[in-house]
C-alpha cells in the first residue's frame, strides 16, 4: 500500500517540546528514530510534512502515542473530548490504488483492534493477506455494494448491512454494481484480533 504524507500544522513545535522534556537533542533523535537530523530540524521548523512512516519513528523514538504527536491527544487526558481534524487523519491506498482507508483508531489500539472509513471506486478492490490467529473483521457497508470473499465464502453486502468473516484467511472486499459518481462504495471496516473478537463471533463466521 502506498502512504500518503500528512499536512500537520503544528508538530513541529509539538516535536521540539517532547524531544527537550527528554533532554535530547536533534542528533541524539536523529540516532534514536532513524530520521536525519536535517530532515528533524525542517520539520520542528515546519518546512516540511513529515509522512506517516516518520511519524511512527519518531513516536517510538520517543515513546509517545502517535496522537500526542498529530493532534495534541494525550492518552491521559480522558476527562475532554479530542478532535482529530480531516487534514491529520492518515490515510492509504490499496495497491493498485482503487481504494482509500482512513485510519480512525488511536496507535495505542493497533496490536488489538483498528477501525477504518474505506472509499472505493466503481469495481475497486481490496485484497489482504491473513492477519493473527482468530480475526475478525466486521464490514459495515454505507453506500454501493461490496462483494466480500473470504475461506472459499462469498457474499454481496449492501447499504446498511454489516459483514463479519474470517480475516486469518486470504480475503477480499470489491465494489460492484453501477455508480454515477466517481465513489463505487463506502464502507466502515472494524479489524478486530483474536485477543478481542469472542469465541462466539468466530465460530459463527466460520464453515460448518
Amino acid at each position: 500500500m502506498n502512504m500518503h504524507s500528512v499536512n500537520p500544522p503544528e508538530i513541529g513545535p509539538r516535536l521540539q517540546a517532547y524531544r527537550k522534556q527528554q533532554k535530547l537533542t536533534l542528533a541524539d533523535l536523529a540516532t534514536k528514530s532513524g530520521v536525519s537530523r536535517s530532515m528533524l530540524s525542517e520539520i520542528e521548523r515546519g518546512n516540511a510534512n513529515p509522512t506517516y512512516g516518520t511519524l511512527w519513528h519518531l513516536t517510538r523514538a520517543l515513546n509517545i502515542d502517535l496522537n500526542s504527536l498529530i493532534s495534541g491527544a494525550s492518552e491521559e487526558r480522558g476527562d475532554r473530548i479530542d478532535l482529530q481534524p480531516e487534514n491529520l487523519t492518515p490515510t492509504i491506498r490499496s495497491a493498485d490504488g482503487s481504494c482509500t482507508l482512513q485510519i480512525l483508531s488511536p496507535a495505542g489500539m493497533v496490536p488489538l483492534i483498528e477501525w477504518y472509513l474505506l472509499s472505493f471506486e466503481p469495481q475497486g478492490k481490496l485484497i489482504s493477506d491473513p492477519h493473527g490467529a482468530g480475526t475478525v473483521e466486521h464490514l459495515h457497508c454505507t453506500e454501493g455494494e461490496i462483494v466480500v470473499r473470504s475461506a472459499g465464502n462469498e457474499m454481496r453486502v449492501r447499504a446498511g448491512e454489516t459483514a463479519r468473516y474470517a480475516g486469518d484467511v486470504p480475503h477480499s472486499l470489491t465494489s460492484v454494481g453501477t455508480s454515477a459518481g466517481p465513489v463505487g462504495a463506502r464502507a466502515f471496516l472494524v479489524v478486530a484480533s483474536g485477543e478481542v473478537g469472542s469465541s462466539t463471533t468466530r465460530a459463527l463466521i466460520r464453515p460448518k
